[in-house]
């Protein structure tokens, strides 16, 4: 499937800024799942000082505000040709080793309740079959709904608190893999819904290491593997090693963000 994406996140501050530095994920790789034929990242409001490859494999930015500035606007827009292997990634690996995947975060850290949804999947004979149970098990106890979570929200706290958005059922998910000890990450990036061209947000999902497959990605969110729809961005940890923007200013402006995204065939 050809996809057409263009994804501009606006940042707009109440003073001028004297210094802001953000690390952008936002350059899709090439896997199998994914051909990118045509990709740029330009900003207006600011300069991209550097960019390099993080030890998970994703390509990241620096990119500076303009000193004084009260504006930066940020825009990723290109053509990405997909296919659908089922969520198979497959055996494809980087610096990060399988056991850099089994660690806890503060995002990620296992409580009761993380650990009961865990408990059948150490002792599955069918791991995979398992996997997806974990996916249909987290959307049943979380169910999708926006506004209840924030983005400093634990997986333990988004399942105690019964309901989540894809980035909590995406933590939620890694964390009960590795505590059945499961190498598990976060995956952000995008979704293109049936029904509609304008995106709400990007997307987020995860992905569990499968032994004979590789990594298998797994949408707890939507019930499914990511499928020709899907474009990765970037991997982590969770969701602060594997946000799309992430970073720091100085000051004492307030910042409003303003997302318009558009994916369409």
């Amino acid at each position: 499937m050809q996809l057409s994406i263009n994804h501009t996140t606006r940042y707009c501050y109440d003073a001028p800024v004297d210094y802001a530095l953000q690390q952008v994920r936002l350059t899709p790789p090439n896997t199998a799942q994914q051909d990118v034929r045509d990709w740029a990242l330009s900003v207006d409001g600011g300069t991209i000082e550097t960019q390099y490859r993080d030890h998970n494999g994703t390509q990241v930015h620096l990119v500076s505000v303009d000193p004084g500035a009260q504006e930066i606007a940020i825009t990723a827009a290109g053509e990405v040709e997909t296919t659908d292997t089922a969520g198979v990634l497959g055996k494809v690996y980087g610096p990060a080793p399988l056991w850099y995947f089994l660690q806890s975060t503060a995002l990620t850290e296992a409580g009761p309740g993380i650990r009961a949804l865990a408990g059948e999947l150490a002792e599955a004979s069918d791991m995979l079959g398992a996997l997806h149970a974990l996916s249909s098990s987290i959307r049943m106890a979380a169910p999708y709904k926006i506004g209840e979570t924030y983005a400093a929200t634990t997986a333990e706290n988004a399942l105690m608190g019964g309901s989540g958005v894809c980035q909590d059922h995406a933590q939620i998910f890694v964390a009960a893999a590795r505590v059945a000890g499961v190498p598990a990450r976060y995956v952000s990036g995008y979704l293109m819904m049936d029904d509609r061209v304008d995106q709400d947000a990007s997307h987020a999902w995860a992905e569990a290491h499968v032994e004979g497959l590789g990594w298998v990605g797994f949408d707890a969110s939507n019930g499914i593997s990511p499928d020709d729809r899907y474009v990765r961005l970037a991997v982590g940890l969770d969701y602060r090693h594997a946000a799309p923007i992430s970073g720091m200013r100085l000051g004492a402006s307030n910042e409003s963000m303003i997302v318009s995204l558009q994916i369409q065939q």
